[in-house]
């Protein structure tokens, strides 16, 4: 157990970022069900209400438990909004971009039935791993 602790204690940013990430895509699917299932939302509003909430989620447990951002400052914190948002903005602007080239460069393989998953798995890993660097490296740098 002392090593499973020392374990976590050691990558506790990367587990908890994980970990809340997996949250935040709960939260996505759940908002978007409940705009587009209960409230009768069109596709796209629904979508834009999900990523509305899972990136406020987001930017709530990343600042909290990921990256041990305690201050509520409004300097700080707004600074931190609008660098997350601005980073999240980002992100999905290089996995509209990166899904399409990524099929075009071969990676269009068909997987569970849906055409193109290998290439929106692969576009999926690099944003995770794109949001993490800009949010531990421009969101939440000055954390206190």
């Amino acid at each position: 157990m002392k090593k499973l602790k020392a374990l976590y204690i050691k990558n506790k940013e990367v587990i908890n970022y994980l970990l809340f990430g997996g949250a935040t895509t709960v939260v996505s699917w759940a908002t978007y069900a409940l705009g587009v299932g209960v409230g009768g939302m069109p596709v796209t509003a629904g979508n834009i209400f999900s990523w509305v909430c899972a990136v406020a989620f987001a930017f709530v447990t990343n600042k909290l438990w990921v990256f041990d951002s305690k201050s509520w400052a409004w300097p700080q914190w707004g600074k931190e909004a609008v660098a997350f948002v601005g980073g999240r903005v980002f992100s999905g602007l290089v996995e509209l971009g990166g899904l399409p080239l990524l099929m075009k460069l071969g990676l269009d393989q068909t997987l569970f039935g849906v055409a193109g998953f290998a290439a929106k798995i692969t576009i999926s890993v690099v944003v995770v791993i794109l949001n993490y660097f800009l949010s531990k490296f421009i969101a939440f740098r000055n954390k206190t």
